[in-house]
């Protein structure tokens, strides 16, 4: 007789509110991890009273008022309101693009009308375009194209911007009001004291079970429950039978930077142009308002993934979509499996998206 309901494999997020689902009907569980901490990809720790995020920045947001209910039984959100710095070659813009961006671009340019009229005269139309730089040019013209978009896509997917598929810029937001919010959705902010307490809370009362590979030790932890719920990568399910999946990974430099109170005044900065060599320098403490006397800053750089890296944007071009459909076949015949999540189904999500999948789950209507 199975020891566990369900086995569940990964303790992010969204493992962790499959977790607390279950267990509020009753269900036992038992939680798996590779990692030798909890949280995934959302995972903060603190260091002198700054909540690092270690594995890049996570804003929550979301237009799901029942998610956003949800949520709110396990934390507080500050009202943070994410507002990123573009840099490119020291010349600083606005993001998401909007009449702050486009009055830098241009002086000459004050009203949303001009602003306007000097996209559409830079604009290059495409009737079908084939790659990222035909849709970019087509949608946004060449001044934002060259000096927003081109050079950051380009060290994020590790290709030439006539090599990156075009669906990876399927709009460019163009706001002609002067709104620095990166997001149009009601509801946003950071959890207050970080992430790690919120899932720290979504598992309360379940077992987990951390530096344990489910992929080694598969026989032996299937044995004790009567359903998994994997979250791990697809291809890795099937010991890379059909072939890899491909991702892109990243490297975090983290750095604490004593007696520096404020480093760049901005918990995002991007930087734009192909010359330098991360996409981004985060400043954590900005999430939460901090006044500590030190600050931590984390630079990011895109690298190319391998089987010992961490796999955290998927490639999602015909290749990769045609063979993670082949993996999704076989993972319809492990009747007892249920593969959620973004490496489970080689799709990037947002984490209010993750949970709306949890909270929908047929398992748990059951």
């Amino acid at each position: 007789m199975s020891m566990y309901d369900y086995l569940i494999v990964g303790a992010g997020l969204y493992g962790a509110v499959f977790a607390r689902q279950a267990a509020d009907r009753g269900k036992k569980c038992l939680v798996v991890e590779r990692r030798n901490h909890i949280a995934g990809n959302c995972y903060t720790d603190t260091v002198n009273g700054i909540n690092v995020h270690r594995y890049g920045a996570h804003i929550f947001h979301t237009k799901n008022e029942e998610v956003w209910q949800y949520m709110q039984r396990f934390c507080r959100f500050n009202h943070y309101v994410n507002s990123p710095i573009a840099n490119y070659k020291g010349e600083l813009y606005n993001l998401p693009f909007n009449m702050n961006t486009f009055c830098k671009l241009w002086p000459d340019v004050h009203t949303p009308d001009e602003a306007a009229a000097r996209i559409r005269a830079q604009q290059k139309h495409t009737d079908n375009p084939q790659n990222l730089y035909e849709q970019g040019m087509m949608l946004a013209g060449s001044d934002i194209f060259n000096k927003l978009i081109k050079g950051y896509s380009e060290k994020q997917w590790g290709r030439p911007a006539q090599q990156i598929p075009a669906f990876v810029l399927r709009r460019v937001p163009l706001r002609f009001t002067f709104n620095n919010n990166y997001f149009d959705d009601p509801f946003q902010g950071i959890p207050m004291g970080g992430y790690t307490p919120l899932v720290e809370r979504l598992l309360d009362g379940v077992e987990v079970r951390l530096n344990v590979d489910f992929l080694k030790e598969r026989d032996t932890l299937a044995a004790l429950a009567r359903r998994i719920v994997y979250t791990g990568p697809l291809d890795a399910f099937f010991d890379y039978r059909l072939g890899h999946l491909e991702f892109r990974s990243l490297r975090f430099d983290h750095q604490l930077l004593e007696d520096v109170a404020n480093f760049q005044g901005n918990a995002v900065f991007n930087y734009t142009d192909a010359e330098t060599p991360y996409t981004r320098i985060i400043e954590h403490k900005h999430f939460e308002f901090g006044t500590q006397p030190d600050t931590v800053v984390t630079y990011e750089y895109p690298q190319d993934w391998t089987p010992d890296r961490e796999p955290y944007y998927p490639v999602n071009d015909d290749r990769n979509n045609s063979l993670a459909e082949q993996y999704k076949t076989l993972a319809a015949q492990e009747h007892n499996v249920w593969f959620g999540g973004r490496l489970a189904e080689y799709r990037y999500y947002d984490m209010d998206q993750v949970v709306a999948q949890v909270l929908a789950h047929p398992w748990l209507m059951e």
